[in-house]
């Protein structure tokens, strides 16, 4: 992952927001999967924003975190939700 990258969520992926936290839906593969309060922001980022450099920073002036402890959690959060499909990376031009 770098933060020149967009991020799509999937079609196939239903959110509910349940008391600040997050259930997923995959519809394909038909497994759930849950966010936290900060995997949730983070999710809703991904909505709204769909810029991972966007997304880092609107993350970084929110929460109290050093700039690259940040990246490191960002990043393995987007990696693992990439691999089990619920995303794609795609470059910016």
């Amino acid at each position: 992952m770098n933060l020149k990258q967009t991020i799509t969520l999937s079609p196939d992926v239903i959110s509910q927001e349940v008391s600040g936290e997050t259930v997923l839906l995959d519809l394909e593969s038909e497994n759930y999967f849950g966010l936290d309060e900060v995997g949730t922001r983070i999710w809703q980022l991904i909505e709204s924003a769909g810029d991972l450099e966007t997304i880092f920073n609107t993350l970084l002036e929110e929460y109290d975190v050093e700039k690259e402890e940040l990246l490191s959690d960002l990043s393995d959060l987007v990696g693992e939700i990439e691999k089990l499909g619920l995303v794609k990376l795609e470059t910016r031009a």
